[in-house]
């Protein structure tokens, strides 16, 4: 039966290029969240607010139940998005801070660069985080336009803990603000893409739609402020949802539904010690920064009128670096030349969602840590120190609470088809699947290397150098 579904996916993909060959490439929209959590829709049981816009696309989309953020961290996440690469492999790690001497190689081909040498419009607008010097900002590395912020909107210098320097408010390649109004960011953002959504109607397109909310620290703007019953955490989400329905209102209106794919996640999981302006893990475990479900599985809906099931449900495992090569095969343009690590999602999402691509998953974090492997059922968690959100007192209205410091003391493994939340180590009842994972393991360690084990690696790429460092 499987290899029954897999030649059907064959031919459903072969169909669908001839007839995408025979119509306008199809446009692309991606939203991108920042530290949105499993449990911040309505849909996915949050309370205190509604997400329509958001509940409509699950019920007319395919809603990815077992997806995962590459890292658990912002820049190396974005990084994995845009290259299709785990991040390590391209000299990427932790969330780059204001002036890093690195960013994005411009030996790495981004989704944006291969769409655009296929014909599209590609725009970004919202938060970069891949380098904020002029050669690593997005104009340099396949994006027509760019309206936003360098890296994460509390890097300035209203910080409650760190001293950062004046916030950027870039345009294309010119800084044209500091320490901007955020309460504008989401709705600002928003009325950039239904712009650029109706200057290109008649041309394929690629929106990359970055929000920096819900990031800390939150804003929201007037006709939001007070609306939900969960605080300046749900009025920020509600405000999102409305972003998200403008976005879905402008293609439905300009007739190019049935022609543009929208994808929406989130960078990583929620940023829990936060408290009461952090999102919801959906009872994960742990969070941000940290390679348990919580830090690392997070929400991702694809909407496409008559080429996706409405209502279907993928449970297979699936990451933000399998996002580039999907669109690739979607737009028809070119691979990236060199190597990376994500797989085509469109026989799951176009013929059978019960089609599998991807058969492992590595959790690499910090430099270069192999913290855990996964094969979508089972998940083998390697020895490790980590930052806990457990048993720590959160903070309150904008400042964070004390995190603790845990540690994996010998390998560890979960059924996640019965314990999403990794609660029961299960590693004395299943050899063969410990062994498996184990071999895997040791294929990525080859590949790109392990801190953890002491390993190298053979096939990793350097990051990109900002001129004072190349110097």
């Amino acid at each position: 039966m499987k290899s029954k579904n897999v030649l059907l996916g064959m031919a459903g993909v072969a169909m669908f290029s001839s007839g995408a060959m025979a119509q306008k490439p199809a446009n692309i929209i991606l939203i991108n969240l920042d530290d949105s959590g499993n449990g911040d829709f309505s849909c996915r049981g949050a309370i205190g607010y509604q997400t329509p816009h958001i509940d409509w696309m699950a019920a007319n989309g395919m809603s990815m139940n077992n997806f995962y953020a590459v890292q658990p961290i912002s820049g190396a996440s974005r990084a994995g998005l845009m290259t299709g690469c785990y991040p390590n492999r391209i000299g990427f790690a932790y969330a780059l801070n204001p002036g890093s001497p690195y960013g994005i190689s411009e030996q790495e081909e981004t989704v944006a660069e291969l769409l655009r040498d296929k014909g599209y419009a590609t725009a970004i607008f919202g938060k970069w985080h891949l380098g904020d010097e002029k050669k690593f900002l997005p104009l340099q590395h396949g994006f027509d336009e760019y309206y936003g912020l360098p890296y994460s909107n509390d890097m300035w210098p209203f910080h409650p803990q760190y001293k950062f320097p004046d916030l950027p408010l870039i345009k294309g390649n010119d800084i044209i603000g500091y320490n901007t109004d955020q309460t504008k960011l989401t709705t600002d953002y928003t009325n950039y893409a239904v712009d650029f959504i109706h200057r290109n109607v008649n041309k394929p397109f690629f929106l990359y739609l970055a929000h920096s909310m819900p990031h800390v620290p939150l804003a929201v703007s007037d006709k939001f402020k007070g609306k939900s019953k969960l605080g300046l955490y749900g009025d920020v989400m509600m405000e999102l949802d409305w972003s998200i329905g403008e976005i879905l209102r402008t293609i439905r209106e300009e007739g190019i539904e049935d022609n543009t794919l929208v994808i929406l996640t989130s960078d990583n999981g929620p940023w829990a010690n936060y408290g009461n302006h952090a999102g919801s893990s959906g009872g994960l475990r742990e969070a941000k920064a940290n390679t348990f479900n919580g830090g690392t599985r997070v929400p991702c809906f694809f909407y496409w009128k008559g080429k996706i099931q409405p209502a279907s449900v993928c449970n297979h495992v699936y990451s933000n670096i399998d996002i580039l090569p999907t669109l690739v095969e979607i737009s028809g343009a070119k691979m990236p030349k060199q190597k990376i690590d994500g797989v085509s999602m469109l026989p799951t999402l176009t013929v059978d969602p019960t089609i599998a691509a991807r058969k492992y998953l590595c959790f690499y974090y910090h430099k270069n840590s192999l913290e855990a492997i996964t094969d979508g059922r089972y998940k083998l968690v390697f020895p490790h120190k980590y930052v806990s959100y457990d048993g720590q007192v959160p903070g309150n209205d904008g400042l964070p609470g004390e995190l603790g410091e845990g540690e994996v003391k010998e390998c560890e493994l979960y059924d996640l088809r019965r314990d999403m939340g990794e609660r029961v180590n299960v590693i004395s009842q299943h050899p063969e699947v410990v062994k498996d994972l184990t071999r895997e393991a040791e294929v990525w360690r080859d590949e790109l290397g392990d801190d953890l084990t002491g390993r190298q690696g053979k096939a990793r790429r350097e990051a990109g150098k900002s001129v004072k460092a190349a110097k």
